[in-house]
């Protein structure tokens, strides 16, 4: 499934290319993402906890750094785990486009999502809203660490990301889905025009 978002942070292009070159850093920002160690240039081994609703799913794997275009101020990244339970398996194509902006810099991130087991239960809308929480974690976690270095102080002084409770991810992400079906419901119907 492709999931499609986007972020701004306040800091110029070039700070923030510089801390998405940073894998360690960046994954700090994810929730419930922890990097093991690094086995080889740009491939790097670790976990993430997901939680779904009532299910709690560990997933071990790697993830590859598979390109760096530093014109396009583009990275892509490959990863694949499966839950340490034995319950699914998930794979994941996340490319990360940077442009700048008025204000600052402007994340475009498409995800080609891949689950299968008890992951795979879900529905479409309710992965892309759990994600969208995530990823809203993940900017404001990144927007911290960048005005740390941006004062001189080390990134390791902010708080790394913690797992974020199911519970507040699950009201989060039904927050967004009744805010779907209310746009649907009370949006008058405009019809095409050719």
């Amino acid at each position: 499934m492709l999931i499609k978002n986007e972020f701004e942070v306040s800091q110029p292009i070039d700070d923030v290319w510089k801390f998405f070159g940073d894998i360690p850093q960046v994954a700090k920002c994810l929730p419930g993402a922890e990097l093991s160690e690094q086995v080889g240039d740009d491939k790097y081994v670790g976990g993430v906890l997901v939680r779904l609703g009532p299910v709690k799913m560990q997933f071990s794997g790697t993830a590859h750094v598979k390109e760096r275009d530093e014109a396009a101020k583009r990275i892509v990244v490959d990863a694949a785990g499966a839950d340490s339970k034995g319950r699914g398996q998930a794979a994941l194509l996340l490319t990360a486009t940077l442009s700048s902006t008025p204000g600052g810099t402007k994340v475009n991130v498409t995800q080609d999502l891949q689950l299968s087991g008890a992951a795979a239960q879900y529905g479409r809308g309710m992965i892309g809203d759990v994600t969208a929480v995530l990823l809203d974690d993940f900017a404001t976690n990144m927007q911290n660490r960048l005005i740390a270095i941006q004062r001189g102080l080390s990134p390791d002084q902010v708080a790394s990301a913690k797992p974020a409770s199911g519970f507040v991810i699950g009201l989060r992400a039904l927050r967004m889905a009744l805010a779907r079906v209310f746009r649907r419901f009370f949006m008058p119907y405009q019809p095409r025009t050719s």
